[in-house]
Order: C-alpha cells, then sequence, then structure tokens
C-alpha cells in the first residue's frame, strides 16, 4: 500500500512540475500582448487564446495540487515525510505566484486599453469640434505655427548665444597671451645682454636659412644643368 501511495505521489509530483512549465511558458506568451507598442481596444482572438490557455493550466495545478494534499492527508508514512510537506508547499507557492502574474498581466492590459480608449475619445471629440468649427482649427493651427516658430527662434537665440560666449573667449585668450608676450619682452630688456644674445640667435637664424637656401638653389641648379 505505502509502495502504491508513493507511486502516485511521484506522478502526481511530476505532473505538477510538467504543468508548472507550461504555465511558465504560457505566461511569457501572455505577457507579451501587454508590450505591444500599439494594444488594440479590444482583445484579439490571439490573445484571448493566450489567456484561457494560462487559465486552463492553472486549473489543471489546482487539481493536481489538492489531489497531493489529500494523500498527505490520507497515508500516514507520506504524512510524516517532511520533505514531501516541503515539496507540496513549494508547489502551492509557484502556483499562487503564477495566480498574480495573470492578474497583473490582465490589470497591465485594462489600463491600457483605457488610456487608449481614452486618447482615441479625446481625439475624436477634436476632430469633431474641429469639423464643427473650422474657423477655431484654422486659429488654433495659427497658434500651433506660432509657437513652432518661437520654439525655431529660441533654438537660434542659444545657438547664437553661445557662438559669442566662445568668441568672447577667445579674445581674452587672445590679451592673455599678448600680455603675456609683452611682460617677457619688457623683463627681457631689462635683463643686461638679453637683448643682445636674441639679437645674435636671430642673426644665426636668418643665416643659417640663407646658406640653407643657396644650398637648396645650387642643388636646384646643379639638377637642371645636368638634366
Amino acid at each position: 500500500m505505502a509502495t502504491t501511495a508513493g507511486q502516485g505521489w511521484a506522478q502526481l509530483r511530476q505532473q505538477a512540475r510538467s504543468l508548472e512549465s507550461q504555465t511558465e511558458t504560457s505566461l511569457q506568451t501572455y505577457s507579451q500582448f501587454s508590450t505591444q507598442a500599439n494594444i488594440p481596444a479590444k482583445p484579439t482572438e490571439e490573445e484571448k487564446n493566450a489567456e484561457a490557455r494560462v487559465q486552463e493550466l492553472l486549473d489543471k495545478r489546482e487539481s493536481v495540487v489538492a489531489q497531493l494534499g489529500r494523500l498527505l492527508d490520507s497515508e500516514a508514512t507520506l504524512t510524516s515525510s517532511a520533505l514531501k510537506q516541503n515539496n507540496l508547499a513549494l508547489l502551492r507557492d509557484k502556483l499562487a505566484d503564477h495566480r498574480r502574474d495573470l492578474a497583473r498581466l490582465r490589470a497591465t492590459l485594462q489600463e491600457a486599453r483605457d488610456r487608449a480608449n481614452l486618447l482615441g475619445s479625446v481625439r475624436d471629440d477634436i476632430s469633431a469640434y474641429r469639423a464643427a468649427n473650422p474657423a477655431a482649427a484654422e486659429a488654433e493651427y495659427m497658434l500651433d505655427e506660432r509657437a513652432r516658430l518661437d520654439r525655431s527662434h529660441d533654438a537660434a537665440d542659444s545657438v547664437l548665444s553661445q557662438a559669442y560666449a566662445v568668441q568672447d573667449s577667445f579674445a581674452l585668450q587672445r590679451e592673455t597671451l599678448a600680455s603675456i608676450n609683452r611682460r617677457i619682452t619688457l623683463a627681457a630688456s631689462q635683463v643686461p645682454g638679453i637683448n643682445a644674445l636674441i639679437g645674435r640667435i636671430s642673426a644665426k637664424k636668418r643665416r643659417d636659412g640663407i646658406i640653407m637656401g643657396s644650398f637648396i638653389a645650387f642643388c636646384f641648379l646643379v639638377f637642371w644643368f645636368f638634366l
């Protein structure tokens, strides 16, 4: 009798785990309808079938878990097994989690539909008002155009302000560099021998430049002559 009860427990537990895995897959499929960019005003047949599939699996699991509970209550040897009691508790907790997930997805879809229906109703009212009052619709259009122009002007003013700020920054940098150059020149003029040294360095650079230019010209003439 204990062996038969043990076999019954193992089969029911395996069935519960299989249904649990199927439920997770079906919930994932059903959740995709709540992430659509444009949720339709009414559930599609595909959505209805996905929801019904999840509900069906939950009901089957409820029945299997109840059978496991009755089996534990009727068999003393099984009731004494803390492991089986723990397994049953986990199955019940997982079932409750999946029921909450289904309720949450249903609420999310319904809220999205209510919001879409409200926006659609507002758009319909606006369209009806514009159709009944063309002058008001034209005035509203002109106001929208003016608002767009104002935003464009604001953007242009912002760009110009940034450009002026950059220009002022460059001018300040040029003034700073000129001031530093003047200070260096003034300091050099006040130190004995600095001007003469700078003059000799400049003369040497000019002499080297003349020599290098003459050498290049000579090489060019020789190359041209033998060509």
